[in-house]
């Protein structure tokens, strides 16, 4: 009989679970869409949903789960686990009021200096009257994982980063040990290491296998890259969504807060990348959709037009040019709209190119092979033209939903 391992990832808008059997096959997928997202028990509604419509036979031979959530999404529980305020999510920028608190003890350019980072909504917490009442500070993957081993203050290094955890170290710096709010920060374990056992309870009313494993989280981001199918230190992932976000599998750890750059931790290797302003939203000014297939499909990509575009929808870069006031470059624009479109692909793909460049320059490991996630993965033409401009091969990746990535993470396998 064969073994199974689930993967959830918990995203803004719903959530996804991906079960895998031990030769990495998809065997039964769920997604659920939600609107009303913005409290732990919609996420718990969410999660026992998904559990109730997996199958019985592979709940019964399920091995291990693990969970993904977005990074830097969190919540304050007392001793019992009770949330006591409302998540503060990932993109939360009240940290802006106190930033100048925090630059008194934390050190310059560290990742957790910032108006969005974990510690800052931390921080913001301790100055609300609520704090008094905090045990414990959960990531949003902290907190699913809670409900299935009934276990708190435990996280991982993914998710600790910008908490200010020092992932070279794997221990919080003395800087932060010495704060008053630091007692309720979680315990910090390595991504896939096990937890407990499944909570007796929720084993025996979804009928899973009792002794069922729960796992440490991850970043959705990390999970995706998880999925991707890389494997080797050169190796890297560029997500063509609407924003153009670079990661490169390095053996050297990478940071420079001046180009947006830092680094999270993959095991013994370094996962160190970057993200621009440019990328699929600035297509999709100019084009729809239908047009961005018919179009690709009729530019000759041997041919290069070398316009060297800068697509921007707005003013300002930080990665791989860092220049808050850099202008958009979208001239000369001729008039047959092949040829602009031709234009911008290529311009996108010199702004990866310098992107990988910068990070080699800066010390990581040389580009060697790009696997590619997101909307943009699917056009075959912008494949071939990034193929000769990054001049190492480019190809699809394998998968690209951060609930398989969880999934591999489940299995502790040599994947990760």
């Amino acid at each position: 009989m064969p073994d199974f391992y689930v993967g959830f990832d918990f995203g803004t808008s719903g959530a996804r679970l991906i079960a895998l059997d031990q030769n990495y096959q998809i065997v039964h997928s769920i997604k659920i869409n939600s609107q009303n997202y913005n409290n732990p028990e919609d996420w718990q509604e969410i999660l026992f949903e998904m559990l109730a419509r997996l199958p019985l036979i592979i709940k019964q031979r399920l091995n291990a789960i693990a969970f993904s959530g977005t990074s830097s999404t969190v919540l304050l529980c007392d001793k019992q686990g009770n949330i006591l305020d409302k998540p503060i999510w990932y993109n939360d920028s009240r940290g802006q009021t106190i930033i100048d608190k925090l630059t008194e003890f934390v050190p310059k350019n560290n990742i957790a200096l910032s108006p969005t980072s974990t510690l800052a909504k931390v921080y913001w917490w301790y100055q609300q009257s609520i704090f008094k009442q905090a045990n414990y500070l959960l990531h949003q993957a902290d907190y699913l994982g809670f409900l299935l081993h009934g276990k708190l203050g435990i996280s991982d290094y993914h998710n600790s980063l910008k908490l200010g955890y020092d992932v070279q170290k794997l221990a919080y710096p003395p800087w932060l040990q010495k704060q008053p709010f630091f007692k309720i920060l979680p315990q910090v374990k390595n991504p896939g290491h096990t937890i407990g056992k499944i909570l007796p309870a929720i084993a025996q009313k979804f009928h899973i296998n009792p002794h069922c494993l729960i796992k440490a989280g991850t970043t959705d981001s990390i999970a995706a890259f998880l999925a991707s199918g890389v494997t080797q230190p050169g190796e890297a992932v560029t997500s063509l969504g609407s924003t153009l976000v670079l990661k490169l599998l390095s053996t050297t750890k990478i940071d420079n807060p001046n180009h947006g750059i830092y680094s999270h931790r993959l095991g013994n290797f370094w996962l160190t990348g970057g993200a621009s302003n440019t990328g699929g939203a600035v297509l999709k000014k100019f084009f729809s959709d239908q047009e961005l297939v018919q179009l690709s499909l009729k530019i000759n990509p041997t041919i290069p037009l070398n316009y060297h575009y800068y697509p921007l929808i707005n003013k300002g870069d930080r990665f791989p040019v860092n220049n808050p006031h850099l202008i958009p470059k979208l001239t000369p624009k001729p008039d047959n709209p092949i040829l602009f479109l031709q234009g911008l692909l290529e311009g996108i793909a010199e702004i990866e190119h310098k992107g990988y460049e910068l990070l080699q320059l800066l010390g990581a490991t040389p580009l060697s092979k790009v696997y590619t996630a997101g909307g943009g993965s699917q056009n075959n033409t912008w494949t071939k033209i990034r193929q000769s401009i990054l001049n190492v091969p480019v190809q699809t990746s394998s998968q690209a939903d951060s609930a398989y990535g969880s999934a591999i993470l489940a299995m502790g396998s040599k994947k990760n």
